[in-house]
């Protein structure tokens, strides 16, 4: 199997999770939506997980899953599409997604270009291939497919000194990844936060959100243009369909809820 780099610590031993294996689940979760405590350290290049203390653990950070993450039932209930395969020579790679916040408390969100292969016109905190962890999959639901990849999700929050203006008027999306991002401030942040995916609990949102945010779309020549997002597409959920409509990833709203209590603290 080719390297990963996520490793676990189960009952004292080292074990190198399967890419069908939830990782939630190896860890002692349950069928709760979480999140769940999870000891953390880094051991030449690899994340190191485990539901108890290790030598070398630098930290305790909450791990998630969406409620309908596909190696739940796979890793569970054995779901096998006919004619399909699952990679067999991979185990659970590693992500990390920056929360950059400004000094005026807001934080920088990102939407993937359309032509990406992975999570396509999705708006994510900007990263690369520390506050919390998710297992995430693509695709994310078993009704768009078999996942072709999983990951562990390292959100890590970057407070900066500076202004949202002055770090934006420093910040070069890569446009063949990016073609639009925005800065949230804690209202809109915490609405979004609310419409957790999968669930059937309408919770309370805030009555004065504004109709529109203001977001940055990239143009061909490398230029911004200003754009009016209307606030109802950051409250989609993620449909049963593979319907390409740009959204707010599952993840991103779980890094926006542990941000808000980070700034209450």
């Amino acid at each position: 199997m080719a390297a990963a780099r996520v490793l676990l610590i189960l009952a004292g031993h080292p074990v190198s999770p399967r890419f069908v294996q939830s990782v939630c689940r190896l860890l002692g979760a349950g069928p709760g939506l979480g999140p769940w405590p999870t000891h953390c350290g880094l051991k030449r290049g690899r994340l190191v997980l485990s539901d108890g203390p290790f030598p070398g653990a630098s930290t305790r950070l909450p791990l998630q899953r969406p409620p309908f993450c596909p190696f739940v039932a796979l890793d569970q209930q054995q779901l096998r599409a006919p004619g399909a395969e699952l990679p067999t020579n991979r185990g659970v790679d590693l992500g990390v997604a920056v929360m950059l916040q400004s000094s005026d408390q807001t934080v920088l969100l990102t939407r993937r270009t359309r032509t990406l292969s992975v999570s396509p016109n999705l708006w994510v905190p900007p990263g690369g291939h520390v506050e919390l962890d998710e297992e995430s999959a693509y695709p994310p639901r078993l009704s768009w497919g078999l996942p072709k990849y999983h990951h562990i999700i390292l959100y890590l929050l970057v407070v900066s000194q500076e202004s949202q203006q002055q770090l934006q008027a420093r910040i070069q999306p890569n446009p063949s990844e990016v073609s639009a991002f925005m800065w949230l401030g804690p209202d809109v942040a915490a609405a979004v936060a609310a419409t957790e995916d999968g669930t059937e609990t309408h919770r309370h949102l805030p009555q004065e959100l504004p109709p529109s945010v203001l977001t940055a779309e990239l143009e061909e020549d490398g230029g911004a243009r200003p754009l009016a997002m209307p606030v109802s597409m950051l409250l989609r959920t993620t449909p049963t369909t593979d319907e390409g409509k740009e959204r707010v990833s599952s993840g991103t709203k779980f890094a926006l809820g542990l941000w808000l209590r980070h700034l209450r603290r």
